[in-house]
């Protein structure tokens, strides 16, 4: 009988080799961290690479102002910047945040009044409303760049909310047939995407530093920081840990599905009291940052000239293109930063084989090519005005409408190009000028709805496609567990499967795995997830990964587990489509109200506003010219006293206007557009850029055709009422 003595002498010289041998890799990784030479290991700076790429821009803005200096950072808000920035895995400390912001608004500060000090040079215009905007716009940079970790936090847990419940169906299919949570924690990390599995990922890497004993330590670690912001993941995860200690096996099973239908229910529950709380701070940004503005911009020209032309073109540029675009997305940032997670699109986009031409910028310069001549139509009334176009062409600066054949139209010109007092240009004010000028908004955004169509448009295709497989593939993962619990092995039931579903969505998926497996000689795994062959990736559906994930995984456990593992996934995909089409419902009320005022009422308000401007400056320049040509004589001079007033020569030109109300009517809609997509799917840069492309072709045709409209139709009844009064 072998003893353990005989034991101890054959394998301990061989113990005794790894144990040194261990000792001295362990004493020359002590000795390089002691000398500085390395301080992290490759595979952390690996680990770390793979967080989110997008985000090293901003760490390297913050490392690079906050090595000049710091600051000392209150502790509530150095406690609320440190959550923030371990939510969005940022590489950053607080006072470097803080000292980026500052930076930003002293460099901000200190350029505006070096500009303003230029132009005062320059022109000798002292302008104080300029040096106040700067001031208010520095002071909101702060602002914003201060709270850009917590919107990168928001936009974290966006995308990986939406891959909660697949991330809770994982561990309780896989923990179903093998009672183990730190495999089922493993399996989930490995088949989830990021940013989820990332988060999983690093619950093991905080175990292998020795920064917690146990998976489950570092879980419940981990689950502090959703403890806030989705409570029922918090409360799934621990059913399923307290399902290791039920003794029974049906009480096992019990207590992980009821996991399963706790975060379920929470997400609902969750997205039911949201759609009732994001409707008044929805129609406040339509009101606060469409409607007002609009509304202000009618009154501009009117005001500019009553104040001495203290008000610029470029004052209100400053304003309505950066000032209050910023305040928009403030404003719904505050909305989707209260959107509950759990719930939203988690396609698989980048795996799609068409991902390279979503990220390609070919589309971007076939939009130019589009939208070049409408841009140099918009630029003519610019060349005639501020440059010597007209001498070298031999022609003159402005064309009065008798000139073209429409001298019904009065006396002024077709540009508005006028002299002021000081002999200066000063324009352009015509109802021609401003007609013109749409091409320019025009063409910025025929550049980006045909680049993102180009972008979108077979994603979009596909995406319509595996949408239909997933409606169907309820009945149809059904079907494929009842083969598979009748005994037939998995390769076969797909053949069987696929000769059942014929005419149907999900036939396209199940003969491409049959192909794979009967033509190819591919195993069952690479049929379906073959880089370049596999169904999946042609079928980029979350919920078909899910699927065909846990298939593979619990085939390796028997045909019994399998076929129960599909039964489980068949009544999960019941029950939450349930509640999608019931969340969609709630939604649509929100959704379709704001769309509507994006895309009908915020260009027919914008469109309306811009002809009232054109009629306005046209009838004042036209009485202008009848005051000073004595054509009025017998007109009282009330009328003369008013018009000194309102000179127009000092009104904002009426071409810059436009520019501005169609730059903003843009910004509206990609603004507005993220944030009903958001609302309605979470982070999904498809449907996004999508959605924008669409509701920007439906905003600025009805932009486009009621503008004008109203210019021309505004500009004869004003041209009418003058020549009665003549």
């Amino acid at each position: 009988m072998v003893t353990t003595d005989d034991i101890l002498k054959r394998y301990g010289a061989k113990i005794e080799r790894e144990k040194r041998g261990y000792d001295r890799e362990e004493a020359g990784r002590r000795s390089q961290v002691a000398g500085g030479k390395k301080k992290f290991s490759k595979s952390y700076e690996k680990f770390r690479s793979s967080m989110l790429p997008e985000f090293s821009r901003y760490e390297r803005w913050c490392k690079s102002m906050g090595n000049i200096f710091t600051i000392k950072v209150g502790e509530k808000d150095k406690m609320r910047i440190d959550r923030a920035i371990e939510i969005a895995h940022l590489n950053v400390t607080a006072s470097e945040v803080v000292v980026f912001a500052t930076m930003l608004l002293f460099g901000t500060l200190f350029g505006g009044i070096a500009f303003f000090i230029a132009i005062w040079l320059l022109t000798e215009s002292f302008s104080m409303i300029f040096l106040f905007l700067i001031f208010v716009f520095s002071i909101f940079l702060f602002f914003y760049a201060s709270k850009t970790p917590e919107r990168l936090a928001v936009k974290w847990r966006l995308k990986a909310s939406s891959q909660m419940v697949p991330a809770i169906l994982y561990i309780v299919i896989y923990m179903k047939h093998t009672s183990n949570f730190e495999k089922a924690v493993a399996f989930a990390s490995e088949h989830l995407s990021a940013p989820l599995s990332l988060d999983f990922k690093k619950i093991f890497w905080d175990v292998e530093v020795g920064k917690f004993s146990t998976i489950k330590d570092s879980v419940d670690n981990y689950l502090l920081g959703w403890k806030d912001y989705s409570m029922e993941f918090v409360e799934a995860f621990h059913l399923i840990e307290s399902s290791l200690y039920e003794p029974d096996e049906e009480r096992r099973v019990v207590t992980l599905e009821k996991s399963l239908q706790v975060i379920l229910d929470g997400v609902y529950d969750k997205m039911l009291k949201y759609t009732h709380e994001a409707k008044a701070p929805l129609t406040n940004v339509y009101m606060l940052g469409i409607v007002l503005p609009t509304l202000a911009l009618a009154i501009l020209p009117l005001a500019s000239t009553m104040l001495g032309g203290a008000i610029k073109w470029y004052h209100v540029l400053l304003i309505f293109n950066v000032m209050i675009p910023f305040m928009v997305m403030y404003m719904t940032g505050n909305v989707m930063m209260r959107r509950p997670g759990g719930y939203g699109e988690s396609s698989l986009l980048e795996s799609n084989p068409l991902y390279p031409k979503f990220k390609s910028n070919a589309g971007y310069w076939k939009g130019v090519m589009y939208g070049l001549p409408f841009f140099l139509i918009g630029l003519i009334p610019f060349l005639w005005r501020y440059t010597s176009v007209p001498d070298w062409l031999g022609t003159t600066r402005d064309y009065a409408w008798s000139e073209i054949g429409l001298g019904f139209l009065g006396n002024g010109g077709v540009f508005g190009i006028l002299t002021n007092s000081a002999g200066k240009l000063v324009g352009p004010f015509g109802s021609g000028a401003l007609l013109m000028s749409l091409g320019v908004p025009l063409s910025v955004a025929i550049v980006f709805i045909v680049a993102f169509r180009t972008k979108t448009e077979e994603l979009l295709v596909t995406r319509d496609k595996y949408k239909g497989v997933e409606k169907e593939f309820t009945s149809s993962l059904f079907q494929l567990g009842n083969r598979i619990g009748d005994g037939a092995p998995a390769e076969i039931a797909f053949a069987k499967v696929a000769s059942s579903v014929k005419g149907t969505a999900t036939e396209g998926f199940f003969r491409v795995v049959n192909e794979n497996i009967g033509q190819l000689g591919m195993s069952l795994e690479r049929a379906l997830f073959d880089p370049k062959r596999g169904a999946v990736v042609f079928y980029p559906s979350q919920l078909v990964s899910t699927s065909m994930r846990i298939l593979i995984e619990s085939v390796k456990k028997g045909l019994k587990v399998a076929a129960r593992s599909l039964m489980a996934i068949s009544e999960y995909v019941k029950n939450i489509k349930k509640i999608n089409d019931r969340l969609n419902d709630l939604l649509a009320d929100i959704i379709s109200d704001m769309k509507s005022n994006m895309v009908f009422l915020a260009p027919l308000l914008s469109g309306i506003i811009v002809g009232l401007s054109g009629m306005i400056t046209t009838i004042l320049g036209s009485l202008s010219e009848m005051f000073a040509g004595g054509d009025m004589a017998g007109v009282g001079g009330g009328v003369e006293g008013i018009l000194a007033i309102f000179d127009i020569t000092k009104m904002i030109p009426t071409y810059w206007l436009q520019i501005v109300i169609g730059i903003y009517l843009i910004q509206v809609v990609f603004i507005l557009t993220q944030t009903l997509v958001t609302i309605k799917a979470g982070r999904d840069p498809l449907q996004e850029m999508a959605e924008t492309g669409k509701n920007l072709k439906k905003s600025m045709i009805m932009y486009v055709i009621v503008a004008s409209g109203s210019i021309i139709g505004l500009t004869i009844i004003g041209a009418v009422a003058l020549a009665g009064l003549t």
